[in-house]
């Protein structure tokens, strides 16, 4: 592996990473507050918590990564 796949290696995995744990943290806590409401909806109350957490985390994967790769391609355009 030559130097510059290594850093487009490090670039999405740190990004992926960073979108799996804020896409997660975003939809518990959307979860969590949908709960909370002051009006708890029918919606609310058929969804399951652990499986929007894990919808929340594959988007941010997708999310993180593909910033990754954008900002990756970006930069070698400029180069």
């Amino acid at each position: 592996m030559d130097r510059k796949t290594k850093k487009l290696l490090l670039l999405v995995i740190s990004c992926s990473v960073t979108g799996v744990i804020l896409g997660g943290t975003t939809s518990w806590a959307q979860s969590n507050m949908c709960l909370q409401a002051s009006k708890v909806t029918n919606e609310c109350l058929k969804q399951d918590s652990i499986v929007k957490t894990i919808e929340g985390m594959s988007t941010g994967l997708l999310a993180g990564a593909g910033a990754a790769f954008g900002a990756a391609w970006q930069l070698r355009r400029q180069d």
